[in-house]
């Protein structure tokens, strides 16, 4: 007999080596307002399929939880493919990013015939009726060079080339009925679990919609956002006419000598965005209502400060003076920070900036006053004065820079016509094969984990406890204002988790095992392991992937 004890419960049990958690499930009470998914086993995710052989600690997720969420999203994904296959023969499907709440994927069909109503309303029906069969998600872990010759077989390439690179032994993949896929994380136990989904046409593929995670018995609302859907267009489409669309591509690339050459080309195309940006505002400043202010946020770890200082290199190229200021400079005392309800600083919270104050000084800097503007001294958390001021001059615009930037409360007395709006994002375009994309904010948590730890500003653990509040912010205080920027910059570097896992690895290992935050390091540690690793010695000082390393 083994012992298992439940964390949602607080109680031990004893149960026969070998007991699933799906059976150890219906021995422990505890409230379950949505399904269980998935759960953590010793802080490592695994599916309710698990065996546990020896004494375990066991905490049970829905679909509120991330890791829970995440399985929820690639069983569905699944779930789609293996319906599209049946209805339409030949077909292939790819899964290419998050958009709207939900999921953006291309489905081209044998004929290259273009999606209809009616192909939706098939496949969505062929869904629901693998759903109400409850079919089961099957898994299976065998030699690698068996796995790749089968998807050979199906014309798989990007999974072959993907797990060729790997060189691992072993390798597990899943099936669904008659269809076999490969996915780098769990999945649910059968269909019957995905009961909360939808699919629509959405531009030229198929958007996959998910349950809220606030409330997962319900859809998340659909927020069109053409702006971030065209930023993502825009990377694919360089990345395909590179033949650079998966994980397996670039590694491929990789083993075959061209790093350097796609550090010099990532670097080429962000300068080339930022010489466009910095063009458009110069035609704006040349306008008869002239653009004085140049807002400009993102979310954590997008790049905000490297951005704004390259942007303002470009500025000066084409004429002008820029003169910057930060959201950050102008945070309120310590003492006087928001606070989340078990009393921890909300550093993120609007209101952690004097906004009264900032819109002051930039109303008086804008009406030609020289204006004495703080320095935030993150050290003692108290807002200095230290001789810094700033006055516009002819040929100046101000650059302010911040998370709160695009905040309209923030700039509510500058007419519009006299801002310029740039919002930063990593919005990463590469996926690992064709139905298992990148999430979006992986890499700016790493950026974040080893820029943090390398100033020694936070512990790995540290960063990765915070993360959960750091997203429930952006959703909060960042995103909303995403589509109304005038222009939109991609911070994602084509081989940023490449050279990041050289920095990174080290320093998630040293995150102990019985500790929360093990979990999430754990599933960064076996993702960053998909790349094959680049040295960062050719990355130039001005990169922006210097802000981080």
């Amino acid at each position: 007999m083994i012992q298992i004890y439940c964390k949602n419960c607080n109680t031990t049990k004893k149960f026969i080596e070998g007991t699933s958690l799906l059976h150890m499930l219906n021995e422990f009470e505890f409230e379950r307002p949505f399904p269980i998914v998935s759960a953590r086993v010793n802080n490592v995710s695994q599916g309710l399929k698990f065996r546990a052989y020896q004494n375990r600690d066991i905490e049970y997720l829905d679909v509120r939880s991330a890791s829970g969420m995440r399985v929820y999203c690639r069983s569905l994904c699944f779930l789609l493919s293996k319906s599209a296959i049946d209805i339409f023969p030949g077909c292939r499907v790819y899964m290419e990013h998050p958009i709207s709440n939900g999921f953006f994927c291309h489905l081209r069909k044998a004929d290259d015939s273009d999606l209809t109503p009616e192909d939706v309303v098939r496949l969505k029906k062929r869904m629901q009726e693998i759903v109400s069969k409850n079919i089961p998600f099957h898994r299976y872990d065998v030699q690698a060079d068996k796995a790749i010759k089968a998807f050979q077989k199906s014309g798989y390439d990007d999974k072959v080339k993907l797990l060729k690179s790997l060189g691992e032994p072993y390798m597990d993949y899943y099936t669904l009925g008659d269809t076999a896929d490969y996915y780098y994380g769990k999945l649910v136990p059968s269909a019957g679990y995905l009961t909360v989904w939808d699919i629509q046409l959405y531009h030229s593929g198929l958007l996959l919609r998910v349950p809220d995670r606030h409330n997962p018995a319900v859809l998340a609302p659909f927020v069109d956002q053409p702006k971030t859907f065209e930023m993502f267009n825009e990377a694919l489409r360089w990345n395909i006419i590179m033949r650079l669309a998966t994980v397996g591509d670039v590694n491929e690339a990789c083993a075959n000598g061209r790093a350097s050459e796609l550090i010099q080309v990532a670097e080429a195309l962000q300068e080339k965005k930022i010489v466009q940006i910095a063009e458009e505002i110069n035609r704006r400043y040349n306008n008869e209502i002239p653009t004085r202010v140049v807002l400009i946020t993102g979310p954590s770890s997008s790049g905000k400060t490297t951005f704004c200082n390259r942007l303002s290199i470009q500025l000066k190229a084409c004429g002008l003076r820029p003169l910057a200021i930060s959201t950050d400079d102008y945070f309120v005392n310590r003492a006087d920070t928001p606070r989340f309800p078990d009393g921890s600083f909300d550093f993120d919270n609007f209101d952690t900036v004097d906004h009264a104050l900032m819109e002051s000084d930039i109303m008086k800097i804008l009406a030609g006053e020289e204006v004495s503007v703080p320095e935030y001294n993150f050290v003692t958390g108290m807002r200095e004065y230290n001789g810094k001021t700033i006055k516009l001059r002819p040929g100046s615009i101000l650059l302010i820079e911040g998370i709160h930037a695009l905040n309209p409360a923030l700039t509510l007395n500058i007419p519009n016509e006299e801002k310029f709006r740039i919002f930063i994002n990593t919005l990463t375009s590469t996926s690992l094969d064709n139905h298992n994309w990148i999430p979006t904010s992986d890499n700016r948590l790493l950026r974040r984990i080893v820029r943090d730890y390398n100033k020694g500003a936070f512990t790995a653990r540290e960063s990765i406890a915070q993360w959960p509040n750091v997203i429930a912010a952006e959703e909060k205080w960042i995103y909303p204002f995403q589509e109304t920027a005038d222009m939109m910059f991609n911070s994602a570097y084509l081989l940023e988790f490449a050279v990041m896992r050289n920095h990174a690895e080290p320093i998630l290992a040293g995150i102990p095992k019985n500790t929360p935050e093990y979990s999430e390091a754990h599933r960064l540690l076996k993702f960053i392991h998909y790349f094959t690793p680049v040295s960062d010695k050719e990355i130039p000082s001005t990169s922006l992937m210097r802000e981080f390393l």
